[in-house]
């Protein structure tokens, strides 16, 4: 089992309870937590199942069990004081709550018909980053999707500030492949198919970007530009 480190959703402790609240008012969450939804329970068959993996304070979790009751939703964060608060929250029961890290997720090959990773991949360093990939590719099923929100490549003056001042505060050395627009390629070298983007939306802290990526039955392949249009929010 390889070492890794666990990263707080708000990259430091002491601000994790501040986490929900921050988000909600810096990150327009209303122009890309619906659509981040929307695309996963779409995607999702009857009676499947869901894995939303960095799901710190369990907010989307417990939402995609309200949108899809027929679906069983696993709720995974490396802290279990944070996993606490999630199982406290109203609607908490409709979700399962797993302790474990992204690359070593506590689940089956084949488990899930979904994974879910959420402003999570940024606070990995590259080679945990790959790992977190590699292992959402492992415990998808056959055809299975992967659903990222994450940074992209900064664009425009006022997101170029913001990221800039969060990649102070989350390290250099896990936003280096997002200011470079990498992820895509290195969410196809995981095995996955050529990611698509989704959705383009400028925040104050940079520009968020929604991928989605089937599974790939032959493994590794290299990444291509996607021609599907793009949404900014």
């Amino acid at each position: 089992m390889s070492e890794q480190r666990y990263v707080p959703a708000a990259g430091r402790e002491i601000f994790t309870g501040l986490y929900d609240p921050v988000v909600g008012l810096t990150m327009r969450e209303r122009q890309w937590r619906p659509a981040l939804l929307a695309e996963v329970v779409a995607a999702l068959p009857r009676d499947g199942t869901v894995a939303d993996v960095g799901a710190g304070t369990g907010s989307f979790a417990i939402a995609l069990a309200t949108a899809r009751p027929d679906v069983s939703v696993l709720g995974i964060d490396g802290d279990g004081w944070v996993l606490d608060r999630a199982r406290r929250k109203p609607g908490a029961e409709a979700a399962e709550w797993r302790e474990g890290l992204a690359g070593e997720l506590p689940l089956e090959a084949g488990e899930v018909d979904a994974v879910v990773m959420s402003l999570l991949l940024h606070h990995l360093a590259p080679p945990a980053k790959q790992a977190a990939l590699t292992d959402a590719r492992r415990v998808l099923s056959a055809n299975g999707q992967l659903h990222i929100a994450d940074w992209g490549r900064r664009r425009g003056i006022l997101p170029s500030a913001g990221f800039l001042a969060l990649r102070v505060l989350d390290g250099f050395e896990g936003t280096r492949d997002h200011a470079g627009g990498r992820l895509p390629s290195m969410i196809a070298q995981a095995g996955f198919e050529e990611p698509s983007l989704r959705r383009r939306v400028p925040t104050v802290w940079g520009t968020l970007e929604l991928l989605a990526a089937e599974r790939s039955p032959a493994g590794n392949r290299p990444a291509a530009p996607t021609g599907r249009p793009v949404q900014s929010g």
